[in-house]
């Protein structure tokens, strides 16, 4: 009879036995079964920083609960694994090593197997790849091609984070109190060239696809409907007075037509083509300009920011009145991304605006009052949610009692009977920016030709890998920047439609 201490879980041996019982079984070894249904389990990719931590264990524990209940099943069950291996943090590694990227990555990879693997987790581990395989994205590579002949891919210049110590473009979360996340650099905004998905031409298919997702959480569907954005609004133009010659209008989109009898100053972006045009001929607007660049483009880091203008000089006519005139600022509020990176102040209705009329002398005429409330606003600006009713002192409706969603759809109306503009509806989600400015990434698969332009590879070129030291050159990570501009025999190619000469 065994005693006590025999029949105690003896994890080395117990767990080793099995496991190697289970490999050599093939036990979770995907197969195509046309009897058994089929089942995909997949957890979230690792980053292969070397060392797993509580959080993997906790994370593919709940994958492999799932898995083996399907297995118990009958179901074909598909449970890989995978590694998101690309990004800064492994050049960044190897700069401070004087190593390279991609022998970091794999080997952190091997660490962080030989850690997983004891666990026991129902994984076929056959079916393993990681994201800087050039197997795997030479496969991002041809959809890349496929969207850019699809015109879903395309580029624009576009304002981004810049980090100036690790050279490259952040993200909006990667920019923490203004510094880079890794870096802690001071960010500046940066006008370059950028590649975008075209995924706002998708913002009305979102939207509606949300009330499909029954089984969602209300609270994550509502921020899914608030990221997307819907809005009704009036887009429309003012007259300018004294403007450079070819800016006689400026275009406005705003939300609230219904406050445009309380305006009292227009305001532009940093980045408007106004203020650039300004910035090359004014020195004040060029130093004004700079100081707001040095700002992130978040709407958070905007909103903690100062609220500072620079008069123009430059005058508008409002478009219902030809002797009343309001001031155009460039304002380091203003983003260039969203409408038309020009706004008019209402300063009654938005707080906002009602501090920086504050702080630079303008009036703030009100809209409309409370019900029970007609006191003038002072100190804080009357913001009542667009579903209340209010009285409408200065309304394109009269003297009325309307709430703000009837009374916009009433502005819009008689703007429009006018002549002044149209009613537009807006999104607030972007095209997605795709920024490849280091070596440890994707390569995007297109070359620049100067007879042909911006040409995409040809697929049987694919995948288009980034070099290691296959012909003696070695990459350069000891200077800031992308090594991949340093490296001609990778940088320099023929050109996939002429054959001349060519740059990736």
């Amino acid at each position: 009879m065994a005693s006590p201490t025999d029949a105690r879980y003896q994890p080395q041996a117990i767990e080793a036995k099995w496991q190697a019982a289970w490999q050599e079984a093939s036990c979770f070894t995907a197969r195509r079964d046309p009897d058994r249904p089929k089942y995909y389990v997949l957890e979230m990719f690792p980053y292969p920083s070397g060392r797993i931590h509580m959080g993997h264990v906790r994370n593919y524990t709940m994958g492999d609960v799932v898995a083996r209940y399907k297995m118990a099943q009958g179901f074909s069950v598909l449970h890989p694994m995978g590694w998101d291996a690309f990004g800064m943090p492994a050049e960044n590694a190897a700069m401070a090593s004087g190593g390279h990227p991609k022998d970091w990555t794999y080997g952190n990879i091997a660490d962080m197997r030989a850690q997983m693997q004891p666990l026991g987790l129902s994984i076929d581990w056959s079916r393993e790849f990681a994201t800087c395989d050039p197997e795997y994205y030479g496969q991002q590579q041809a959809m890349f091609i496929d969207m850019l002949e699809a015109g879903l891919v395309y580029r624009k210049n576009a304002v981004v984070n810049w980090d100036p110590v690790d050279m490259t473009v952040l993200a909006n979360e990667q920019v923490i109190d203004g510094k880079g996340w890794r870096s802690g650099a001071e960010v500046e905004r940066r006008e370059l060239t950028q590649w975008f998905f075209r995924i706002s031409e998708y913002s009305e298919e979102l939207l509606a696809a949300l009330d499909g997702l029954k089984e969602w959480p209300e609270k994550v569907r509502l921020m899914q409907r608030n990221w997307i954005g819907q809005s009704r609004g009036l887009q429309f133009a003012f007259s300018t007075m004294d403007a450079p010659e070819g800016f006689d209008r400026i275009e406005v989109y705003t939300t609230r037509p219904d406050t445009l009898l309380g305006a009292s100053f227009v305001a532009v972006s940093p980045d408007h083509p106004l203020a650039k045009h300004l910035e090359r001929h004014d020195p004040q607007v060029a130093d004004f300009v700079t100081d707001c660049r040095r700002i992130g483009t978040t709407e958070e880091a905007l909103e903690k920011a100062e609220k500072r203008g620079h008069d123009t000089g430059i005058r508008v006519r409002h478009p219902f009145e030809n002797d009343w005139e309001l001031p155009v600022y460039i304002a380091n509020f203003i983003l260039m991304d969203y409408g038309t990176g020009a706004i008019f102040g209402c300063p009654a209705h938005d707080q906002r605006d009602l501090d920086f009329a504050r702080k630079y002398g303008l009036p703030h005429p009100d809209v409309f009052v409370a019900l029970e409330d007609e006191t003038p606003v002072t100190d804080t600006a009357f913001v009542p949610p667009k579903t209340d009713k209010v009285r409408y002192i200065r309304g394109f409706a009269g003297d009325a009692v309307q709430t703000g969603l009837e009374a916009v759809e009433a502005a819009i109306a008689f703007c429009e009977s006018r002549g002044v503009g149209h009613g537009v509806t807006q999104y607030r989600l972007r095209d997605w920016g795709l920024s490849r400015q280091r070596y440890w990434g994707c390569p995007i698969p297109v070359v620049h030709c100067d007879t042909c332009g911006v040409v995409p590879e040809r697929k049987e070129n694919l995948p288009i890998a980034l070099p290691y030291d296959e012909d003696g050159t070695p990459i350069d990570f000891s200077v800031p920047g992308n090594p991949l501009d340093r490296h001609p025999s990778w940088r320099d190619c023929a050109c996939p439609k002429c054959g001349a000469p060519a740059r990736r």
